[in-house]
């Protein structure tokens, strides 16, 4: 199924977190904290202005973004497990 959101809304993939501690302490999946860096599956067309024009966004699919903590919303789509959230929710975009 293809999925296209709406407006200013992006679907955010998760990138896996860490195994292991950097001092080789493997960490179990009950304490492992959800990571906040994933990769940007597909984009809206963008939000309007006052005067109704449209405005593009910034991120486009494949770029790979910080969001924070809390942000979006989980969803399940053909098996994977996707975020939907606002442009606004994303932190930045690593290069």
């Amino acid at each position: 199924m293809a999925f296209r959101p709406l407006h200013d809304r992006v679907v955010v993939k998760r990138l896996e977190g860490e195994e292991k501690t950097k001092g080789g302490i493997i960490i179990p999946d009950s304490a492992k904290e959800k990571p906040q860096e994933g990769k940007i599956v597909a984009v809206g067309p963008g939000a309007r202005d006052e005067s109704g024009k449209l405005v593009p966004l910034d991120v486009k699919a494949g770029d790979r973004v910080l969001f924070g903590k809390w942000s979006g919303t989980e969803v399940k789509v053909d098996g994977d497990d996707l975020l939907i959230m606002k442009e606004s929710d994303i932190l930045g975009i690593v290069d």
